[in-house]
């Protein structure tokens, strides 16, 4: 099964950003993640044998308590650029116990043989994605017509272990546990 870990995002956090996608779906012809999708991924696992599952989730349990994680959602932007994006995002600014969950995940799960991360943590949400050449010009100007890229700001005290399953109609998310950060 296909595995990762992630923050969830509250109901008014989720209308904002349903807003949002709200204008900005007519103006590209983009892979548009629906607003039930949206999760802000702390660590991708990848293919994870069902019979290890339990190790997994016990490693899970033993994560540090961090604390309460504040989240500010916040600005646009492409990865890896905005010359040629693959993906189109909503930027994530956190207080430093993300950045902490995100990198113990990263230790204690390579001690399962879990691939350690190359790239830096960057926390973001992704709207959407890009395949081909797309003219993304209606997008970049509507972007510049929105009276904010402020898109809401929570706190959360808990992460989720999710299984992804990938179908024709777009991947469905399965939260298959919680684990506490305080």
């Amino acid at each position: 099964m296909r595995l990762f870990t992630a923050l969830d995002l509250p109901a008014d956090v989720r209308q904002s950003l349903q807003r949002l996608l709200e204008r900005l779906r007519p103006t590209a012809q983009l892979n548009w993640c629906s607003v039930e999708n949206l999760h802000i991924t702390t660590k991708f696992i990848g293919e994870w044998p069902d019979e290890r599952l339990g190790e997994l989730m016990t490693a899970l349990g033993k994560m540090p308590r961090l604390g309460e994680i504040r989240l500010w959602l916040r600005n646009v932007g492409w990865f890896p650029n905005e010359r040629a994006p693959r993906v189109f995002w909503v930027g994530i600014e956190a207080s430093a116990s993300l950045e902490a969950l995100a990198r113990a995940l990263d230790v204690e799960l390579g001690k399962l043989g879990v691939p350690r991360e190359t790239r830096p943590f960057s926390p973001h949400l992704t709207l959407a994605r890009i395949k081909g050449t797309v003219d993304l010009s209606r997008l970049r100007r509507t972007i510049q017509q929105l009276p904010s890229l402020e898109f809401g700001e929570f706190s959360t005290d808990t992460f989720h272990l999710y299984r992804s399953d990938l179908r024709p109609t777009g991947a469905v998310y399965t939260r298959l546990a919680s684990f506490p950060l305080v």
